[in-house]
């Protein structure tokens, strides 16, 4: 396993990295416990997790007592004001069952927190500081706009923002302008939310960025053995790889679901985060976990969309669900045929 500082935090973390929002998604305490154990063991360090991923940080801190003193955990609120923020803070250190958090990050704002805002929740991040409560602090977002503009503040210790092999230049040009500041940068959705399948090449390629550290959103042994291997036997980013990324950007890039979900909750009760890339999905992953009843029956709520466009003003990439919805509905009914 590679460890590299996390910007200039000092903190030495793994280059793969543990993304546990999928953890919430496992029922069984000991089966996650179990996860998390293989994970430590085979080198991994980081561990990102989130106040708003249900029991994501209870399955952590049910764990990593007699390691916690060797793991760096992230966490993140989505509070938009500081009593609110102390509130999950306090929330999050007995869920982990931890005094301290080492990276504590604001949660995709709509705005970038200032020293003397309103919200008041920069200032109250450097209370948590003081406290001893955190140790550093970062920012994470959709909003490539929102990215640039808490990087060229120097403000905060890490941007955790989306980065695969299907970002373009300008994202690019994002971990470049980190590097130069010695800004933390911790890659969300390296797999693009579930559309990138072939797991060798997204490693090979993000490998390219010597501080840019993945988040890997891990459920089940066999993914984190898939991770773990490639670390033991890095693959080369060769003509046959590229020509494999090349492929993928061609067909996938452009204006595509990332899956994110900030489009919900949807009025008409439509799950718009999958729905609305479901023909990528149903081609790029086993088609028998799209086509049962329950999702038929999500799939078909489509029908009852009202255009009232709160999904297109709440996308961070600038989508607009509700003109694109249809069409995965009629290739969706296609594939019951």
């Amino acid at each position: 396993m590679e460890y590299i500082s996390l910007g200039k935090t000092g903190l030495m973390v793994s280059r793969t990295a543990f993304g546990a929002l999928p953890l919430q998604r496992i029922v069984d305490y000991n089966e996650s416990s179990a996860l998390i154990r293989a994970a430590y063991e085979g080198g991994i360090n980081f561990f990102d997790t989130a106040h708003s991923y249900t029991d994501s940080e209870e399955k952590l801190g049910f764990v990593i007592e007699d390691i916690r003193n060797d793991i760096v955990i992230a966490t993140k609120s989505g509070a938009r004001n500081a009593a609110d923020l102390r509130t999950d803070l306090e929330t999050s250190l007995r869920n982990l069952q931890t005094d301290f958090i080492d990276l504590y990050q604001i949660h995709n704002p709509s705005f970038i927190p200032m020293p003397g805002g309103s919200d008041g929740l920069y200032d109250a991040l450097l209370e948590f500081k003081k406290e001893g409560k955190i140790r550093f602090f970062g920012i994470t977002n959709h909003s490539r706009q929102l990215a640039f503009q808490a990087v060229e503040t120097g403000l905060y210790d890490t941007i955790q923002y989306p980065f695969s092999y299907l970002a373009d230049n300008q994202d690019v040009e994002l971990v470049k302008i980190c590097a130069d500041k010695t800004m933390g940068f911790i890659a969300m959705k390296a797999l693009a939310g579930g559309l990138i399948t072939n797991i060798s090449a997204a490693f090979a390629w993000i490998r390219q960025f010597e501080e840019v550290i993945p988040i890997w959103g891990i459920q089940r042994m066999v993914e984190l053995e898939d991770f773990l291997d490639l670390e033991q036997n890095p693959v080369l980013l060769d003509e046959s790889i590229k020509l494999a990324i090349e492929k993928d950007r061609k067909s996938l890039c452009g204006n595509f679901c990332r899956g994110c979900g900030y489009c919900l909750p949807c009025p008409a009760n439509i799950p718009i985060n999958n729905a609305n890339r479901m023909s990528q999905l149903l081609r790029r992953s086993p088609t028998a976990q799209w086509l049962t009843p329950e999702w038929q029956d999500l799939m078909g709520r489509i029908k009852n969309c009202t255009k009232c466009g709160l999904c297109a003003k709440r996308c961070p990439y600038g989508l607009k669900p509700y003109e694109t919805l249809p069409k995965h509905l009629k290739d969706y009914r296609s594939f019951l045929r």
